[in-house]
C-alpha cells in the first residue's frame, strides 16, 4: 500500500494545495489519481478524499472551506499532509444508508452503476454531507426515485417528487 511521507502544505488562493511532486511521483507513477490524505493542524486530524490534478505544470489537490474550517486553519497557516493509497470502490466512502437503499433497489442501482466515477461521486457527496443517519436514508430513497423517473441534473436530485 502505498504511503507518503508526512509533509507541510499551504493554502494557495482560496482553496489549493501546490503538492511537491516528489511526494505524489510514487501515486501518479501507480495510476493513482485519487488518494486518501490525512491533514494535521495543531493537534486536530481530518481525513478526506482527493484528486491529484495537473494544472500549469504544477500538482494540486483542492482544499475547500469547509475542510479548513473542520482543521482550523486560515490561507496563511501551514499544516501537516499525509496521502496514502486510495482503495475505496468510488474515491470517497459509501455512506451506510445509501449503500442499503441501491442494493435494495436494483433499478436504481443499474442506473447508478452506468454513471461515470465523478457522477457517482457527486451522488454520494451529495449525499454523505447529511449528518444524521434518518436524514441520510431519506435523501437517498429520493435521489433513487428521481433517478429512476428520469432527472439526472444534481440539484434536481434532491428536489421532492
Amino acid at each position: 500500500m502505498l504511503e507518503s511521507p508526512i509533509f507541510e502544505v499551504m493554502i494557495v488562493g482560496t482553496h489549493t494545495l501546490v503538492l511537491p511532486e516528489e511526494i505524489i511521483r510514487p501515486f501518479i507513477d501507480a495510476g493513482q489519481k485519487r488518494v486518501k490524505a490525512k491533514a494535521s493542524f495543531e493537534g486536530k486530524d481530518i481525513e478526506f478524499h482527493g484528486a491529484l490534478q495537473k494544472y500549469h505544470g504544477r500538482y494540486q489537490m483542492m482544499f475547500g472551506k469547509s475542510r479548513q474550517k473542520e482543521l482550523g486553519i486560515y490561507p496563511s497557516d501551514h499544516f501537516q499532509l499525509q496521502f496514502f493509497e486510495d482503495t475505496s470502490k468510488y474515491g470517497v466512502e459509501m455512506p451506510e444508508e445509501l449503500e442499503v437503499v441501491l442494493k435494495s433497489d436494483l433499478e436504481a442501482m443499474a442506473i447508478f452503476a452506468g454513471f461515470t466515477d465523478g457522477k457517482k461521486r457527486g451522488i454520494i457527496y451529495m449525499i454523505k454531507r447529511y449528518k444524521n443517519s434518518q436524514v441520510r436514508i431519506d435523501k437517498s430513497l429520493l435521489v433513487m426515485e428521481n433517478l429512476k423517473r428520469g432527472i439526472r441534473n444534481n440539484p434536481d436530485l434532491l428536489k421532492p417528487l
